[in-house]
């Protein structure tokens, strides 16, 4: 929850955040919407969400979600 503290605590007006994380099966679950409600006024991108099993080959899915 110290993520979420931070960012309530914060003005992003006129920032963009882009959500990521490793999972073990869960996905970003409501990261995006849970983070839309904690940091007011920013601009939550599409996010993604690497298995942890798969992050040694995640390089070109990681490369063309940056580029988007």
């Amino acid at each position: 929850m110290a993520v979420y503290t931070f960012l309530e605590s914060y003005d992003f007006t006129g920032k963009k955040i882009h959500p990521f994380c490793t999972h073990e099966g869960s996905g970003l679950s409501n990261t995006e919407s849970d983070i839309k409600k904690s940091a007011k006024g920013a601009v939550i991108e599409k996010g993604i969400a690497i298995h942890g099993s798969s992050v040694d080959q995640a390089k070109d899915v990681l490369e063309r979600w940056i580029q988007k």
